[in-house]
């Protein structure tokens, strides 16, 4: 196992998370591989149904996420420098954004797609090819080519999602979630395609609707999230429903130092990674070693609390968090 992709920055991986990292890396490269022949199906059957169109732009921006992933996984194993004294965790950052952005504008443009075309009352017409001398609807080649874009996303999403929280990769949860949007594209398609043969003709662009509206809602949950962490907003968990834990838990194990009087901690996350700001007010003179060794016994808490630092202040700031969630006032 190589040591290149062992660290986030200056943290070492624990054997959980390095493995996880390596498998998370290795399901990359093979969706790559497999959602390209995606693209390269679906072009070819596609005709002129707005499903089939949409499907196959969706399959193309699918290819962003786990590109941004890669490359965010190459940037943050570097170590701090003069230059970067933070490290390179806003890597995984901008890929989230980047990733996110990908799986709304796929939503945008589904709704702009399949609207139109109803508004416009467009009849797409599914004619016929010949295959090895025989005549064959095409709408049967575009299911075949709907099955086979449908079932990929549906195991590579499942596989993606427990990496993704055991790494606190949001690059890789974005991810998993257009994994989902690929296989509900699909079922809309194949259900599109069927009502046309049916003489629905609004099968269809109702079918790609209903699907574009969860996409939208997951795309834009995705892009609120990621833009919500480049702004230092507090830490969250993986998916961004709630305050991290680990919030609490850093506030816990300084209340119980004994010569802290009052606390309050500024947790942000960094990537993969936090960064924890602890300010104290000592009741008492306290050392410098004092302070390493209370940063120390925090850093421990968890590998993702990687640069952890406790500062001595005579009063506490404004804005940042001074009480544990559920307890009230001096408990």
């Amino acid at each position: 196992m190589s040591g290149r992709t062992t660290h986030f920055g200056a943290t070492s991986l624990p054997p959980e998370q390095r493995a996880a990292l390596h498998r998370a890396k290795r399901l990359q490269y093979v969706g790559l591989a497999y959602l390209t022949s995606c693209v390269v199906v679906v072009y070819l059957v596609m005709g002129s149904s707005q499903a089939m169109k949409v499907a196959w732009i969706e399959d193309l921006l699918s290819l962003i996420p786990p590109i941004a992933f890669l490359l965010a996984a190459h940037r943050v194993r570097l170590p701090p420098s003069p230059a970067h004294p933070y490290g390179r965790h806003r890597a995984i950052g901008t890929a989230h954004l980047a990733a996110a952005v990908a799986l709304l504008a796929m939503g945008l443009f589904l709704v702009y797609d399949s609207g139109s075309g109803l508004i416009a009352g467009d009849h797409p017409p599914i004619g016929t090819m010949q295959v090895l001398g025989h005549t064959v609807w095409s709408g049967w080649l575009m299911i075949a080519a709907m099955v086979y874009t449908g079932v990929g996303p549906v195991i590579l999403g499942r596989l993606k999602q427990p990496l993704a929280r055991t790494l606190h990769d949001k690059v890789l949860l974005a991810d998993a979630d257009m994994n989902k949007a690929d296989w509900m594209t699909a079922g809309a398609a194949i259900l599109g395609i069927l009502g046309i043969g049916l003489g629905l003709w609004w099968a269809d662009g109702v079918a790609a609707m209903v699907i574009a509206t969860s996409i939208v809602k997951d795309g834009w949950t995705q892009v609120k999230g990621a833009t919500d962490d480049l702004g230092d907003t507090e830490a969250k968990t993986v998916d961004d429903s709630a305050v991290h834990p680990l919030v609490d838990e850093v506030l816990a194990v300084t209340r119980r130092t004994s010569w802290v009087g009052k606390v309050a901690v500024r947790l942000r996350d960094m990537g993969h990674v936090f960064h924890a700001e602890v300010f104290v007010v000592p009741v008492e003179g306290v050392t410098a070693a004092q302070c390493d060794d209370l940063a120390s016994e925090i850093a421990g808490l968890d590998w993702k609390l990687d640069d952890v630092v406790v500062a001595p202040v005579a009063e506490l700031p404004d804005g940042v968090r001074t009480q544990q969630r559920g307890l009230e006032p001096g408990e």
